[in-house]
């Protein structure tokens, strides 16, 4: 296609180039014939007509109103006039190109000699003065068409080639991205397109790409790491139901059928809490994101605080207007999760204190327990991590929550950790404050 195109546009800017130098060359000529003509008219005087130029390339002949040759150059002598017919009317001068059958065209210019010319040599018998030159043989033998012809078909071959491989190097990095694509799979996403230097659109879609690539391999490698623990989690209670359900069957006599359901429903709610939980860490992760809300974390620590009734007491310190943006439900179920594990491992109260640092909110969480052994405050924040110590006080317990509260808090462009503390466990949340969230870049994205 873009070949046929260029051959277009360069046969008409060949035609037109065509005209421009045909043109050319005739003005030229019609130029200095009229000058022969005019030379050779203005020589006429008293002393009778000279003879005609001598140059060998120009043909002037001197007719009468007949058209009858007169006299003629050396050039144009025996031929017949070089144009008919006579010049006639007001316009005493005339441009014309006379094409005589199997010979050379001629351009020339055809000049009526004065009135008083006439009069002095024949007496008043109008006369003419044909001036003419051959043309040339780059018009006369349509050299000038086959040039222009063979330069349009090499530019077009040119502008062909050099557009192929214009076209050959831009789209070399598509093709590279295209034949990645092809090896990549759902089985192995960790694959990446190549990415070329620069900031054009393929430049920016082999960025987009490996974006996209990057949140989907995240995506698959938390499914199957939601798949794996949530297996690896119930497998054990379900093959104790399955193992006290045959238990029933084989031993009829000697089995409780109601012992045997209240076991099975007992199962059956961990199974779910535990799947509740996932779904619920799997939620924060995956959701959409939606506009944050201002959230008060010293009003938010108060009222949860306040729903605390049971345990052991829940102390707040909270700072004027420390405001956050973010999920509302969301940040109340992590404080509600701290809390309820403040609570279990604490000896006689829990202190929770809501301060700004900087361009940080920080709520800290501190019971007066056991404390948490540093080689373990990272594995506490594992789905299905528990501690000893947390196995004993809350067997049912799904080891999820505090997982749960290190997403949220992620989702949340914020930080959860253990820190040190002088007796028990210390748990310390930071949040961006709107102010530095807009210097980072504009208010985080949070999931629903």
């Amino acid at each position: 296609m873009s070949a046929v195109l260029s051959l277009l546009v360069l046969t008409v800017i060949g035609f037109g180039l065509d005209l421009t130098v045909r043109n050319r060359i005739h003005s030229h000529l019609f130029i200095d014939t009229q000058r022969v003509a005019t030379d050779w008219i203005a020589s006429m005087g008293p002393n009778g007509v000279p003879e005609p130029p001598a140059a060998h390339e120009d043909l002037v002949q001197l007719v009468d109103s007949r058209n009858r040759v007169i006299t003629a150059s050396r050039a144009a002598s025996g031929r017949a006039p070089l144009t008919s017919p006579f010049p006639e009317g007001e316009d005493g001068l005339q441009y014309r190109i006379d094409c005589p059958d199997g010979d050379r065209c001629v351009v020339l210019t055809a000049v009526r000699v004065l009135p008083v010319q006439s009069r002095l040599f024949w007496n008043g018998e109008p006369h003419a003065v044909y001036a003419g030159r051959a043309e040339p043989g780059l018009l006369a033998t349509h050299r000038l068409e086959l040039f222009i012809a063979i330069g349009v078909l090499l530019m077009t071959a040119g502008w062909t080639w050099a557009s192929w491989c214009v076209a050959g190097r831009t789209l070399r990095p598509v093709r590279e991205i295209r034949e990645r694509w092809t090896e990549i799979s759902v089985r192995d996403p960790s694959l990446r397109v190549p990415q070329p230097h620069g900031r054009d659109e393929i430049a920016e879609l082999a960025r987009a790409s490996n974006s996209f690539l990057d949140r989907l391999d995240t995506s698959v490698r938390q499914q199957r790491h939601f798949a794996s623990m949530v297996s690896h989690e119930l497998r054990t209670p379900l093959a104790g139901l399955r193992t006290q359900l045959e238990e029933a069957l084989l031993y009829r006599e000697e089995t409780d059928p109601y012992e045997t359901i209240r076991t099975a429903v007992r199962t059956t709610e961990r199974c779910q809490a535990i799947i509740d939980e996932m779904l619920t860490v799997a939620r924060v992760r995956t959701a959409a994101a939606v506009q944050p809300e201002r959230v008060d974390l010293g009003t938010l620590a108060r009222e949860e605080a306040a729903a605390r009734t049971g345990g052991v007491p829940v102390h707040v310190e909270a700072e004027d207007e420390v405001i956050v943006l973010g999920n509302r439900v969301q940040l109340c179920s992590v404080l509600t999760n701290l809390l309820v594990n403040a609570q279990r491992h604490a000896c006689s109260r829990v202190d929770v204190m809501v301060r700004r640092d900087g361009d940080e909110a920080i709520v800290t969480v501190l019971d007066d327990g056991d404390g948490i052994a540093p080689e373990d405050r990272e594995r506490v924040f594992e789905p299905f991590v528990r501690l000893k110590d947390g196995r004993r006080r809350d067997p049912k317990g799904t080891g999820l929550g505090l997982a749960l509260c290190r997403v949220t808090t992620d989702a949340h462009h914020g930080t959860l950790r253990v820190e040190d503390s002088p007796r028990g466990a210390c748990f310390v949340m930071r949040l961006p404050l709107p102010a530095g969230a807009a210097a980072a870049g504009g208010a985080p994205q949070l999931s629903r």
